[in-house]
This record gives structure tokens, sequence and C-alpha cells, in this order.
């Protein structure tokens, strides 16, 4: 088991894993002093060699931006998936400046490579073990079949419902205390964002870090 990380390399350390989903290649030393304040090389490169003593990373000492997180493979096991925070009323309903963060995740569990992550609020859905804060990996590209769990924008609001299709009619059906279908016909203000093909949920709250200079 890896020895635990401070509070600064812990922040460090989501930082590479962010920038290395967004960009495909690691920050510099430079990049990462400036991103976290710090104004010495050698407080960063401490930072790093620890990062690495701990087994979370592994360093080429040589170049500025030597850094190979350990378990995350150039070969594609690995992939990278948008959290957003929320969704726009109109298209394109997912843009960058609601992208709350990158979300590093082992290929075997990321079902498209549209496939992105909402943050579910609301208890309509807890019969089928969706709960308040739960994360959804949802996939746009996967065709809803009858009775699935879809994601589907309904006017500004975004909606986690059973789905499923009287002819040209769309139902929308909640599990908990909301006994009241939704129908959509062709002339309603609806899209299906995608089918919710699994749930992410953590047990304790990350603990806050305060801003760290060096």
């Amino acid at each position: 088991m890896n020895d635990p990380l401070t509070p600064l390399e812990r922040r460090v350390y989501h930082y590479l894993l962010d920038f290395l989903a967004e960009n495909t290649y690691q920050p510099s030393v430079r990049e990462i002093g400036r991103r976290f304040r710090i104004k010495s090389t050698k407080t960063v490169a401490e930072v790093l060699q620890s990062l690495a003593d701990k087994g979370f990373i592994e360093r080429e000492g040589a170049r500025s931006r030597g850094v190979r997180i350990v378990g995350w493979s150039s070969m594609g096991q690995v992939q990278p998936v948008p959290l957003y925070a929320r969704v726009n009323p109109v298209e394109p309903y997912l843009t960058e400046e609601n992208r709350e963060r990158w979300v590093a995740m082992d290929r075997s569990f990321v079902p498209t490579d549209d496939a992105f992550f909402l943050r579910h609020g609301g208890e309509a859905m807890m019969a089928r073990g969706v709960h308040d804060g739960d994360w959804l990996l949802v996939s746009p590209s996967t065709r809803a079949r009858e009775g699935d769990l879809v994601a589907a924008r309904v006017g500004a609001h975004v909606l986690v419902r059973i789905v499923a299709r009287q002819g040209a009619v769309l139902s929308l059906a909640a599990t908990n205390g909301e006994p009241r279908e939704i129908f959509l016909g062709p002339s309603d203000d609806f899209s299906v964002l995608g089918v919710v093909s699994a749930v992410f949920r953590t047990w304790h709250d990350e603990p806050e870090v305060e801003g760290a200079d060096g």
C-alpha cells in the first residue's frame, strides 16, 4: 500500500492527472510551480520525488516533463472522461465552460468514447440505486432500450429517469414518490443525452485541502 500523501502532494498529483487527461503530456516543473505558487523549482522537484518515492509516479530526472503516472498507459488502458457540472438548455448541451474536470478511468469501465459524467441531484431514482450526489457515467451513443435509465434534458432541466416508448411518444418515469410519468412528443423541447451505464459513489467526503504556498 502506498504511503499517504500530504495535502500538497495530493493536490499536485491530482493536477498531474487532470493536466495529462486534457493535454496528453505532463506539465513542466515551472508550470507546476506557477500553478501552486511555488517559487523554487527545487521545492517542486522535492514534491515530485516524494510522489515517486511513495509509488504514485516515476521520474526521468533529466527531462523537464519527465514524469510518468503509475497506472497510466499510453496504450489506451486509461481514458479521460469529462465531468460536467451542468448542461446547456440549447445545443451544444455539453460545453467546455461547463466542464468541471477530467476523470481518469480504466477503459474497461468506459462504454463508449463519447461517455461523460454528470453529478446527480435528487432522490427520484433511489429505488434504482441512484442517490443524491452520485456520479453517473452517461453514454450518448448507446441506444436506449425499454426500461433503461437515461439522462434527459427537458427544457432547462436534466432528469434521470426510466425510459419507455409508446409510438412516437417517449415516457420518463421516476421510482420514488413521483407517480406521474412525463410524456414527451416530437413538439416538446427535450433531448435524451444518453444511457446511464454506471453509477459511482463515494462513502466519505474528501477532506478539504488548504491552499499551499511554496
